[in-house]
């Protein structure tokens, strides 16, 4: 057993109000700088939709993530070393700028000088990229709110993927579609296809974190890392021609701070927090044949962190104590394992992703309550739910390598927390027989509810200071966030400055990739 440690997110997607609010936070803080216009760190997809880039999850395309080989070997679905070498100037696997959006600016001049006369001067799109005149035709997100839904969303890979009598369940007109908010970063996965795929060695994770980082100084710019990510979150500066990504904010996350997005979440719907996990099992769990065990494989490489042995492998690992006692309070392992109600996005890439999903869960009590049922009744729930306006075929196929029988625990499970905490509410009584349809205990149900309704800010960031000396300069307090210089991160100063390194350590070797 070789225990790692892994900073985590969950995300409750009941919660989700696709205000963007995260986006454009994490927008402003990391990728407002020339060559990053088109990038997202952080965006809210509407589901169904096709997402950003387009088709982003149709992995026959883009070839991203793993698959076994005849061996029964993980392979990067991208192809082996020989093969990339080959593509190295001709990759045919990248989304184009259209793909993207082109970004675009205005001619605001043409306010700020145009003469008097009888006519609204009119000022025209302009591409950011080339200057020229453009026509707005794509965007981050396009399909918000459903819009041009008829048009585009039968496109979604996941319904393609849905068994044809469960995709016939999915409607675009307006009054029996259905539709929630995805909102997504990069997953820091367990096992990074991006890191494997990188020529140069740019890419690594983290032995203290586990967040996957871009070494600016290596990266060459050769893009297999965009081609390999199956979620389609690396994306190339075509100021820098380096690699960019998702950060999980490292210099916040060293304080104890949660990342932006989380930060400035209206809904607080983020959960962020530490999982043990023994890495020596990562590569067979992400080797499982079913892709529908890939689920449990991952979850039984997290280890209990309340588990004698697992502290002490963690303390003989150089683990900190207030770590493993975070790791103990940790949202993000109560959520995933041990209520089990949050789940991977897209478990069959096989990256074993580590910001995991609390699926949505439409109004099923009241639909039952409307219908003179018994909310409190577990059969008469567990049918509500299996006609709910969101198909459990469409969220399996999300996060279940499309198992609807794990969607549906999920859901029954929130259903019951639902029902028991209203009776409890209303009159003080216990219905024991929600407790028994999904084998959770009164102390549980308790739990659970209060971490995904009324859970405090402490109690929703659960997160370890990193044990470091120069812990403010890690805040970007002194030294300056290398950001802040010509050509963004990693160009400024010399390799191994304060402004470069802010205390990311140097790639060790292929240990990292694990």
């Amino acid at each position: 057993m070789r225990v790692m440690a892994q900073v985590a997110m969950v995300m409750n997607l009941d919660k989700c109000i696709g205000c963007h609010t995260c986006s454009v936070t994490c927008k402003q803080t990391w990728t407002n700088r020339d060559g990053t216009e088109y990038v997202w760190f952080n965006n809210v997809e509407t589901k169904p939709g096709i997402g950003y880039p387009k088709y982003h999850e149709d992995q026959q395309r883009w070839r991203g993530g793993w698959v076994l080989d005849r061996r029964g070997k993980l392979k990067l679905r991208s192809g082996g070393k020989v093969k990339r070498l080959l593509s190295l100037f001709a990759n045919p696997n990248l989304p184009s700028i259209d793909d993207y959006y082109e970004p675009i600016t205005y001619d605001y001049d043409t306010l700020l000088t145009a003469p008097a006369g009888p006519h609204t001067p009119v000022i025209r799109p302009k591409s950011a990229l080339t200057g020229n005149d453009t026509s707005i035709t794509w965007g981050a997100n396009w399909e918000d709110d459903l819009g041009g839904a008829p048009e585009h969303a039968p496109g979604d890979p996941n319904i393609a993927a849905m068994p044809p009598q469960a995709a016939e369940k999915v409607r675009f007109s307006f009054e029996q579609t259905f539709m929630f908010h995805l909102p997504r970063i990069c997953e820091h996965c367990l096992n990074p296809a991006c890191v494997s795929a990188c020529p140069s060695g740019a890419m690594f994770k983290r032995e203290e974190d586990g967040i996957v980082l871009v070494d600016q100084d290596r990266c060459r710019g050769w893009r297999m890392c965009v081609s390999a990510c199956p979620y389609k979150k690396v994306y190339l500066n075509h100021t820098t021609g380096k690699a960019e990504k998702c950060t999980f904010c490292f210099p916040r996350i060293e304080n104890g701070q949660p990342t932006v997005c989380a930060e400035t979440c209206v809904g607080r719907l983020r959960y962020i927090g530490l999982v043990l996990y023994d890495a020596d099992k990562v590569t067979a769990a992400a080797s499982v044949p079913n892709e529908q065990d890939l689920l449990d494989a991952q979850r039984d490489a997290f280890l209990d962190p309340h588990d004698p042995e697992v502290i002490a492998a963690a303390r003989d690992e150089g683990i900190p104590d207030d770590w493993v006692e975070a790791a103990q309070r940790s949202p993000v392992y109560a959520l995933a394992v041990k209520h089990r109600v949050a789940l991977p996005l897209h478990p069959e890439y096989r990256t074993m992703p580590m910001v995991w999903y609390v699926p949505p869960l439409s109004p099923v009590l009241d639909a039952v309550t409307d219908a003179n049922g018994d909310n409190t009744d577990p059969d008469q729930v567990f049918h509500a739910i299996t006609d709910l306006r969101i198909p459990m075929e469409y969220l399996a196929s999300l996060f279940s390598a499309g198992d609807a029988d794990v969607v549906a625990g999920v859901l029954m499970k929130l259903s019951a927390m639902r029902g028991y905490m209203r009776a409890r509410t209303l009159d003080g009584t216990v219905a024991d027989n929600l407790l028994a349809a999904t084998g959770m205990s009164a102390d549980d149900m308790e739990s659970l509810y209060r971490l995904l309704a009324i859970a405090r800010y402490e109690e929703r960031y659960v997160i370890p200071a990193a044990h470091r000396e120069d812990a403010a300069d890690l805040a970007m307090l002194d030294t300056g966030c290398s950001l802040d210089v010509p050509g963004g991160p990693g160009m400024g100063g010399e390799p191994g400055g304060p402004a470069v390194s802010l205390g990311m350590p140097t790639p060790r070797g292929k240990e990292r990739t694990r």
